[in-house]
């Protein structure tokens, strides 16, 4: 024990510095195997030899002098018929909501007069739905408009958005604010209806922090990604279907069952629509939902009217769970219905956005606006919108928008429409009298629309069909007859310029009237005491 005693200590020294020498000798082991590790990584991620593929070489014509047919270099309004066809089928081009072959049916217009146009072999057509329901002055602009349109021209035709403001921006601005109700403001003024959906949706968006939007079945907004994706019929299928955060609700109008029962009341039918409606939006989560967007009077749909308390119980839903109101005034906007905006035949309804396009110019040209509430424009002024565009507020376009408005104020457009309104409905009446391939119509302002039916009350065309023979027949009278317009069918849409006089009214639909015989034969109705079909 002495001798532990004494030794002790040089040994517990001794131990100590033999753990402290494997101590380190482990970690220059440890050291030399990461570093062996390291030298070692790059031999096991060396790149794979591999061959790109060659291009298959074209010649792209860089040095050759293009063959320009000299009759280019002729004034506008020279080609001849046949060079017009000939051109047209040596040098095809695509439509849009129809194959590009349907271009060889379409006819050569050469010129307009009022709400008539001319074909080059002097045929004339009363347009009955000023083509797609913009051209709402029909084919004569006003002069003040081709004026505006030259001055701007000449002086600055062109001034990018962020780099110069010109007068006529200003001026219709002014205008704008003095016009729209409330405390609407215009934000923006793209090119298209659809840019300016675009615009709207990104705005709710931005100023909500949320992202989802829902919007209904029954509807277009336009065919850009975002408006594509808010549309509710078939032409979303062509390519917006997946684009997310978009959501579909019923109005209280679907094709196949009434909100509240088969003999549900008015009432009831809004109030079962608006149920639906909030459980939906609860279902959703009220907290993600930037805006609700639809159409005042649903256009391309069939002209739609909501029925009364149905906006205004959109108004109090979004109100309740802060969702913006986003009304698209794209077809309707500027008198169509006898207000100057849709939505204005919806007491007590305001908006918190508003899109509109078509009759801001009246088709003369291509442009669009978004509007918003004073809340909005006032949270971006320290932000930017994140949309945006490079002919957004074009000066020509702004030139013709801000004639043709002061035209619709100094020539009361809007109070004509009001006054013609109990004709147009009349006529409508009528001919649904008239007629047993018509189930119902609809009417407001100067824009209708009958819906067609099957000897056995069916549905004679869902969306995903294509058009039967009937319907080929009925557009071949219908042309006869020397109408042209925009066909949805099952729906026949009536929508002539504003600036129509009451003979080419009564004229339009008499032309429609001998159309619709040519239907009625078509889909099997009988038409004994009925005159002969065109």
């Amino acid at each position: 024990l002495l001798c532990a005693a004494k030794f002790s200590p040089p040994l517990k020294q001794a131990a100590a510095k033999q753990e402290s020498n494997e101590a380190k000798m482990s970690a220059i082991f440890k050291d030399a195997a990461a570093q062996a590790l390291r030298r070692n990584v790059p031999k096991g991620a060396q790149f794979w030899s591999r061959a790109l593929p060659a291009i298959n070489a074209k010649n792209n014509f860089k040095d050759s002098v293009p063959n320009v047919d000299a009759a280019h270099f002729q004034p506008l309004g020279t080609w001849s018929p046949e060079k017009l066809n000939q051109s047209r089928a040596e040098n095809p081009f695509m439509m849009t909501w129809v194959p590009g072959k349907a271009r060889h049916s379409v006819p050569n217009m050469t010129h307009g007069e009022g709400v008539y146009l001319y074909d080059d072999t002097g045929k004339q057509y009363l347009d009955w739905t000023s083509q797609a329901v913009c051209a709402n002055l029909g084919h004569n602009v006003p002069e003040t408009v081709v004026e505006a349109a030259a001055y701007q021209m000449r002086n600055l035709p062109f001034t990018y958005g962020g780099i110069g403001i010109t007068e006529v921006r200003t001026r219709l601005n002014q205008l704008m604010a003095e016009i729209l109700p409330g405390d609407l403001r215009a934000a923006v003024y793209p090119s298209s209806g659809a840019e300016a959906n675009e615009a709207g949706i990104m705005m709710a968006r931005r100023f909500t922090g949320r992202q989802k939007v829902i919007s209904w079945y029954r509807s277009y907004h336009g065919a850009t990604a975002n408006a594509g994706a808010a549309t509710g019929d078939m032409r979303r299928w062509y390519g917006s279907d997946n684009v997310p955060g978009f959501v579909k609700a019923f109005n209280p109008f679907p094709l196949f069952f009434k909100p509240g029962g088969h003999h549900a009341t008015e009432k009831e039918q809004v109030d079962a629509a608006l149920a639906m409606l909030e459980e939906q939006i609860l279902n959703e989560g009220p907290e993600n939902i930037a805006s609700i967007v639809m159409e005042s009077i649903v256009g391309a749909g069939g002209c739609l009217v909501m029925p009364d308390g149905y906006m205004q119980g959109i108004r109090a839903l979004c109100d309740q769970y802060g969702i913006l109101m986003h009304v698209d005034e794209v077809m309707v906007g500027f008198g169509r219905t006898g207000t100057l905006f849709g939505f204005q035949n919806y007491d007590g309804v305001m908006p918190d956005i508003v899109s509109c396009a078509k009759g801001i110019s009246s088709a003369a040209i291509p442009l669009s606006m978004t509007a918003c509430n004073s809340e909005i424009m006032d949270f971006f002024e320290e932000k930017p919108l994140g949309w945006g565009s490079t002919y957004q507020g074009h000066p020509v376009a702004l030139a013709v928008a801000y004639e043709n408005i002061k035209y619709l104020l100094q020539n009361n457009v809007v109070g004509r429409v009001k006054g013609m309104a109990p004709l147009f409905e009349a006529c409508m009446q009528q001919l649904a009298n008239d007629h047993p391939c018509i189930k119902q119509y609809r009417s407001i302002g100067m824009f209708g629309c009958f819906d067609v039916q099957e000897m056995n009350g069916k549905n004679p065309k869902l969306q995903h069909e294509a058009a039967h023979e009937a319907f080929l027949k009925y557009k071949e009278a219908y042309l006869k007859q020397g109408l042209v317009g925009l066909h949805r069918y099952p729906h026949i849409h009536c929508a002539p310029p504003l600036n129509i006089k009451e003979e080419e009214l009564i004229d339009g639909f008499q032309r429609l009237d001998r159309a619709l015989y040519v239907l009625d034969e078509a889909l099997g109705f009988e038409t004994e005491d009925r005159p002969k079909a065109a």
